[in-house]
């Protein structure tokens, strides 16, 4: 079989509309949209501009602005396509993994019934944290689906939705997180007859859940808050709103209606804005961290994705190479998978470039590279840890753990710090 097709570009038609889905998802920039995927902004922008990228890079991003690929790919101007209509395109020329397999859940127990069992219990919290891209949404669809089960009343909001119009003051904020979840629990907007300005934001928040949107429900309902980081960056917002959290979840332990409130919160970083330990709803509730795939769940995924481990060579040898080279991120495992499947690359090679600028993860460690270094101070921090992690036990800041550990380039281990994989120290090392 032929290797696959390596780029796709955006239909020119589509190149307009497709710039507005930016910020209708959610992304008030190119460069957030890049973040949010681990992409740098010039691929983001190559998309954008109706320029080839990466056909997986251009599946990843469809998806991210839930677009049908197929029909955003100008496979007529692409100088490796021989076809002259849409019809006769052959889809697997360009990619052998359907956009279903990107949504591939591997299970990760006992964390799936910790999940289950804690929104079957009124009034519960569920806090769920990782660095990005390690599978926190699709542990949400799991719950999701769990939820219905059980014939709960299910609703998710992103605060990735909340453009910076809606992030100018908490009145704003709180005004749109109702009439946001009122939406989706199909009733009318009723702000105008709950909101009283006398009474303050916080509290008409709590009277319109009150006696509007819980008061209507007969069944439980989870909440499902994710991406709640996004606030961070608007201190007096963020106070607010996590207050309120807080105060749901203590009503919720004993007044009805609250009692059929089940809140879950997602998030990639820790919160490390300044709150009262009493209204903090990051010390109360459960705790969900997701570890990373282990050797075992890596040869899973690979079965899942139909890869044919004995043609390639990915027995349990190479995949405990792959496995010290790359560490277990379920993206990073994602993405070789899916080279594989198409073919870009051998094994071989996948493993000999893969923290070089030639390699599958180019894209990848490019957009970290960006971001960190508009923070000098955290690139800093980064180079003291490339330097000091491979003999030492490393000891950071609070905050400068948390901002490295969101964009998974560390984690703990024995009460220090370490670079998260040989991938990111050897990348690291050569371009800090």
């Amino acid at each position: 079989m032929s290797r696959a097709s390596r780029s796709l570009r955006l239909a020119k038609c589509y190149i307009k509309t497709t710039k507005l889905t930016v910020q209708k998802n959610g992304f008030t920039t190119q460069q957030k949209l890049a973040e949010y995927l681990g992409l740098s902004l010039s691929t983001v922008s190559n998309f954008l501009n109706g320029r080839p990228v990466d056909s997986i890079n251009f599946i990843e991003i469809c998806f991210a602005l839930n677009l049908d690929w197929k029909e955003m790919a100008d496979f007529q101007n692409l100088d490796d396509v021989q076809s002259s209509t849409h019809q006769e395109i052959n889809y697997t020329d360009y990619i052998q993994i359907s956009p279903d397999e990107f949504l591939t859940y591997i299970k990760r127990p006992p964390i799936e019934n910790h999940c289950y069992q804690t929104i079957s219990k009124p009034g519960t919290l569920l806090r769920i944290k990782a660095p990005r891209r390690m599978g926190k949404s699709l542990l949400l669809n799991k719950i999701h689906e769990y939820a219905l089960k059980e014939n709960y009343v299910y609703v998710s909001l992103s605060l990735l939705w909340a453009d910076n119009g809606i992030l100018t003051n908490s009145n704003t904020f709180l005004k749109w997180f109702c009439c946001v979840i009122g939406q989706q629990l199909k009733q009318p907007n009723k702000l105008a007859e709950f909101w009283e300005d006398d009474l303050g934001d916080s509290y008409n928040c709590k009277i319109y859940f009150e006696e509007y949107l819980l008061e209507s429900l007969k069944s439980p309902l989870v909440l499902a808050l994710d991406d709640i980081e996004t606030v961070l960056n608007h201190s007096k917002i963020a106070e607010d709103f996590f207050k309120i959290l807080r105060a749901w979840n203590e009503l919720a332990k004993t007044q009805l209606p609250w009692k059929n409130l089940r809140i879950v919160i997602s998030y990639s970083t820790e919160i490390y804005i300044e709150l009262d330990i009493n209204h903090s709803p990051f010390n109360v509730g459960v705790p969900i961290e997701l570890p990373e795939f282990t050797p075992d769940q890596i040869m899973e995924l690979a079965k899942r994705h139909k890869l044919d481990c004995s043609t390639i060579g990915f027995d349990k040898k190479s995949v405990d190479n792959f496995y010290n080279l790359i560490g277990g991120h379920p993206y990073l495992i994602q993405r070789a998978i899916s080279c594989l499947k198409q073919e870009q690359c051998t094994l071989k090679e996948l493993l000999e470039t893969a923290s070089t600028d030639s390699g599958i993860y180019q894209d990848h460690l490019r957009g970290i590279f960006a971001y960190l270094k508009e923070f000098p101070e955290l690139v800093e921090v980064m180079k003291k840890v490339l330097r000091e992690s491979q003999e030492n036990i490393v000891q950071l800041d609070p905050i400068s753990t948390f901002k490295l550990q969101s964009l998974g380039l560390v984690k703990l281990e024995n009460q220090g710090i370490k670079t998260a994989s040989k991938l990111y120290q050897s990348y690291f090392s050569k371009y800090l």
